[in-house]
């Protein structure tokens, strides 16, 4: 058995999210029919770096799958994508040593949310952006992100139904960036507790609408009561934006996509730079 590492986009938006659901289209569903199709194996299970929610789009989605096939990497791909529909693409594949885990061995996911303003709605954006009315306060938005990066317990900003031992996540980066008429809210973390980017993004917009202050935000965060935070944003301004591993299990040269942007250390940073406009 040969163990496959793919590297996904896909718009979110007529998926019921990313995990297989009985009579449900969902994004694994979806790929690994395609790669049953292709390989002739009926028993294709697709492993991910982290479930995304119905409506939450990726750019760069990490996920493995064993299989016998013979194909080469870029065979692979390209026979995977002939079966899959235009809204999901299989951007890049790599064999990948037999101890690869997407989901166990990421180090580190990237989440970017988008926010557009402006006096109307821009119909061209409906899909892929949260229209907020009315101007916002990016100073103090990006006073409030600064206060996320850390070590920190990140109880309040999860929604209850979650399975995780711990609520305990580190953010190495957290920002909020103006370009024209979007905002961006970007968030890096070893790992993200259920709705927790979205009720980031909910949160940092009280405070852009000068419902919070700044140390409003800062307690919040401390209370550790998910009752305090804000609303959670709505699904499809979320993007899973690439997903980091460290070495050994850096996604090798074989799979050029992955390289498409890279930190000083080599790691991952898939597509980071590729698609200006998200």
């Amino acid at each position: 058995m040969r163990n496959w590492c793919l590297i996904v986009s896909y718009d979110g938006t007529d998926f019921y999210g990313w995990q297989r659901q009985p009579g449900r289209r969902t994004v694994q569903a979806v790929l690994e029919q395609a790669i049953a199709a292709i390989t002739g194996e009926s028993q294709v299970r697709l492993n991910v770096s982290g479930r995304t929610d119905a409506g939450v789009h990726a750019l760069g989605q990490v996920a493995n799958f064993f299989s016998r096939t013979r194909l080469d990497p870029p065979t692979l791909g390209r026979a995977i994508n002939s079966q899959l529909p235009d809204d999901v693409v299989v951007r890049g594949v790599a064999e990948v040593p037999q101890s690869f885990d997407a989901n166990k061995d990421a180090r580190w996911k990237c989440y970017r949310y988008v926010i557009q303003q402006g006096p109307w709605p821009d119909p061209f954006w409906r899909r892929y952006a949260w229209y907020c009315r009315g101007p916002l306060n990016v100073a103090a938005m990006q006073q409030a992100a600064a206060l996320l990066v850390g070590r920190r317990d990140c109880r309040a900003l999860e929604t209850a139904g979650s399975k995780r031992l711990s609520t305990i996540r580190v953010i190495r980066h957290a920002a909020v960036e103006q370009h024209g008429k979007h905002l961006w809210i970007e968030v890096e973390a070893d790992g993200f507790l259920y709705n927790m980017m979205r009720a980031i993004a909910g949160s940092l917009v009280e405070v852009g609408r000068g419902r919070w202050s700044v140390a409003d935000f800062a307690a919040m965060l401390r209370c550790g009561d998910r009752r305090q935070a804000g609303p959670n944003a709505p699904p499809h301004g979320l993007f899973l934006r690439y997903v980091v591993y460290d070495p050994p299990f850096c996604i090798p040269a074989s799979c050029p996509a992955a390289h498409a942007d890279a930190d000083a250390t080599g790691n991952n940073r898939l597509f980071a730079g590729v698609f200006p406009h998200l």
